[in-house]
């Protein structure tokens, strides 16, 4: 589960709706911003659920509203943004053999009960505000502090409702977790490689966003599905098909097919596409050489900047 905003176009309905970016300053974004969260599978990448709403509702709030449609039997890599015990209490609470992973944050707490400092079972304290939230909660909820390094070498506390130590090793918690850093290539996908690099949604009212976010929504889940159903016909992984290979041969050969007009070509077709497909694998690129530096772009033009008007604060009066 992970949460990305989405560029709207500057309209006043779709200001009104969706708001934008403010800072202390009072500037507000250049264009309004839509925030979704998204419910992904980390095999084949495939959305199985998400919500959408205005960029000044909290994720958290979003995330609540998905963890009932998590399926039974799954388990649940979340974003250290998500940590939260009423999300991770609910998400256990309901459902059968529903689990989570998800980062510790440098200013959690917890009472250690059994096991090593790499690998150990902890008691954490539910908050004051979130039992009042949701008076069915306990005062305290058990978990799993695994200790992992990263790739760069910094150090990470998992925690996770997988406590068994026999079944679930620390490794295979940490991989799982690291494999979800791949969803993340699904938002740029769907923002770059489906909507044709926009980087904003054109339509201009609140019903018609929403409208094309689930149009496009709908359109990387058929690719995504026909991906996953050609890797598993020959046997292989469907992270070695390249995603953006694969929609361009689908937009080719169906494009080529709607100029023809012939409907008998589609059996044909999807046996043609489905070889093609599989033999689009990823480029495997070579590793980065030098530190990555960006370099700033000369503006040809002024800022257009937007400010929010601030009713003024009234002249202190002086106490007799």
């Amino acid at each position: 589960m992970d949460g990305t905003t989405l560029r709207t176009a500057d309209s006043h309905c779709n200001r009104a709706h969706f708001g934008s970016q403010l800072s202390g300053s009072g500037r507000v974004g250049s264009y309004p911003q839509a925030r979704a969260v998204t419910l992904s599978s980390i095999d084949t990448h495939i959305v199985r659920d998400a919500e959408i709403g205005p960029y000044g509702k909290n994720e958290m709030l979003t995330a609540r509203q998905l963890i009932p449609r998590i399926p039974d039997h799954s388990v649940t890599v979340f974003d250290k943004g998500f940590m939260s015990a009423q999300i991770l209490w609910s998400l256990r609470a309901s459902g059968a053999s529903r689990h989570f992973i998800i980062p510790a944050k440098s200013n959690t707490r917890w009472q250690h009960i059994e096991g090593t400092k790499e690998d150990q079972l902890v008691l954490l304290k539910v908050s004051q505000p979130a039992r009042r939230a949701n008076p069915g909660m306990p005062e305290h909820w058990h978990a799993r502090a695994i200790r992992t390094t990263d790739a760069k070498g910094r150090e990470r506390i998992l925690l996770t409702s997988l406590t068994d130590r026999r079944r679930f090793k620390p490794e295979d918690i940490a991989s799982t977790y690291r494999r979800r850093w791949q969803v993340e290539t699904s938002y740029l996908e769907l923002k770059d490689t489906m909507l044709g690099a926009g980087l904003t949604l054109r339509s201009q009212t609140v019903d018609c966003v929403y409208q094309e976010f689930w149009g496009a929504l709908i359109a990387y889940n058929l690719v995504r599905i026909a991906m996953s159903r050609i890797a598993s016909s020959a046997d292989v992984s469907p992270h070695r098909l390249s995603f953006v290979r694969s929609y361009h041969a689908m937009q080719l050969e169906f494009l080529r097919v709607a100029s023809d007009g012939r409907q008998d070509y589609l059996p044909a077709l999807l046996v043609r596409l489905a070889r093609r497909i599989v033999c689009l694998p990823h480029q495997v690129r070579p590793g980065r050489t030098r530190p990555r530096i960006v370099k700033s772009k000369p503006f040809r033009y002024r800022f257009k900047k937007l400010w929010i008007e601030r009713p003024a604060r009234p002249p202190p009066t002086l106490a007799t």
